[in-house]
């Protein structure tokens, strides 16, 4: 074999080499593309903004140890929730609860004053209250961005095959979510900084499905009151029917309700000041009568 086919040869594997690598190196990117985080949460948040709602299945441990479930509806902007609160720890049984916006209906336990359910108001003083909400689409909200959430890999949760990412944040990482994405509308942006500024530090597994819905979240979030840890099964995203709040004249209004309690206390308190009197009346009547009284 002379130089120059020598030559040739080795260009040709060489060149297949190259050709190999470049491919490899194109394969590589476009697979930390797909499972790129931040790209991964924006594409899952449009998604699940889109959906509106969804079936959720939650469980909050408290800082207080407590745990309460609850299964249902999620809805987001504008935040809305039909659940079932169970196993509060307190030995109540299941009940039902309604939140549209600001206001919160309870199903109560026994009818007071012929209602089935009492309404609460959770604004204060006319202005909107700011809470965390616990849905999917909030979930993600907090993720926009944030460069700290790695990519696991691919598991199955509950069965849905999903891709997983975790993270760990800081209370100031909070507070720059979708700072950089900027998919979020201004006032739900402004909302959310709003909702986790009291937020020191955060955790969270959030399983992302083949569908692009989130399917699982895992959260730790901690404040100056502890922390608290929360499971989030999500399914049927955009198929559950609107929220609707109880007919109203099944509603009570909670400061009605409170207004007759103080009314029911006050005569308590007039019933045992009378009772006292009487008891004074008759411990006199028997010591005029040479008894023994009933007072020491």
């Amino acid at each position: 074999m002379n130089k120059a086919v020598r030559i040739r040869g080795a260009v040709a594997i060489a060149g297949g080499g190259l050709l190999v690598g470049g491919l490899a190196a194109c394969g590589g990117g476009a697979e930390k593309k797909a499972h790129d985080p931040v790209a991964a949460v924006k594409a899952s948040y449009l998604k699940t903004v889109a959906a509106k709602s969804a079936t959720a299945e939650m469980a909050t441990t408290g800082s207080d140890g407590r745990t309460v479930r609850e299964t249902g509806t999620k809805a987001w902007y504008p935040s809305a929730q039909d659940v079932v609160l169970k196993d509060r720890g307190e030995g109540k049984p299941d009940t039902r609860s309604i939140m549209m916006g600001d206001t919160v209906y309870s199903r109560l336990d026994k009818p007071l004053k012929d209602k089935i359910w009492m309404r609460m108001d959770l604004s204060k003083d006319g202005k909107p209250g700011v809470r965390l909400n616990q849905d999917p689409a909030e979930f993600l909200a907090m993720l926009l961005g944030q460069e700290k959430l790695t990519h696991v890999g691919a598991e199955k949760t509950d069965g849905v095959d999903a891709q997983r990412y975790r993270g760990s944040f800081t209370g100031a990482d909070l507070l720059r979510a979708d700072e950089s994405t900027k998919v979020m509308e201004e006032k739900d942006r402004q909302y959310l900084h709003e909702a986790v500024k009291h937020i020191t530090a955060f955790e969270v597994d959030l399983w992302i499905g083949a569908d692009g819905y989130p399917v699982r979240v895992d959260s730790s979030s901690t404040d100056d009151k502890g922390t608290t840890k929360t499971t989030g099964k999500f399914s049927g995203f955009g198929k559950p029917a609107p929220v609707q709040p109880p007919p109203a004249d099944q509603v009570v209004a909670f400061d009605d309700v409170m207004k007759g309690v103080d009314a029911d206390l006050a005569q308590a308190d007039k019933d045992l000041e009378q009772a006292d009197k009487d008891l004074e009346q008759a411990d006199k009547t028997l010591r005029d009568a040479g008894f023994p009284g009933l007072r020491s």
